[in-house]
């Protein structure tokens, strides 16, 4: 990964930290980093793909999240984002989520799109890999 975070990925969205994210400590609970992986995976799929997920079969796959920092309760967060790699009927996502400019998490996720009828997997649309792919660097 690079040292600039902004070169990481080509769609950034911010996240509002709310009062029930935080945790006894004083931060942002871990499991929240989570719930903002999903806000900023709905924003890229309405803004970029032009669908929103509650209207489309997809599943979460895999998720894995790296813990950097903390998240103060008046952070600022930002999620850099972008599409690492397409597959048949998958496509695997790369975030970093920033706390005032700082890395506080980065993450990967694998959505697969499924038909909701038969819950088998099936191809990604031609349309979403040719606007995925002119947003890719």
């Amino acid at each position: 990964m690079t040292d600039d975070p902004d070169d990481l990925y080509s769609y950034e969205t911010d996240i509002d930290v709310r009062l029930r994210d935080i945790d006894f400590m004083g931060h942002v609970n871990n499991a929240v980093y989570a719930t903002f992986l999903e806000e900023a995976r709905e924003a890229y799929f309405v803004d970029v793909i032009g669908v929103s997920l509650p209207d489309i079969g997809t599943v979460l796959a895999t998720m894995t999240i790296d813990y950097v920092r903390a998240i103060e309760a008046d952070d600022r967060v930002t999620v850099s984002m972008g599409v690492t790699d397409l597959g048949t009927s998958s496509l695997t996502i790369g975030y970093e989520i920033r706390a005032e400019g700082e890395t506080a998490a980065t993450a990967e996720t694998v959505q697969v799109l499924v038909d909701r009828e038969t819950g088998e997997s099936k191809s990604l649309p031609d349309e979403w890999r040719t606007r995925i792919d002119a947003t890719r660097e």
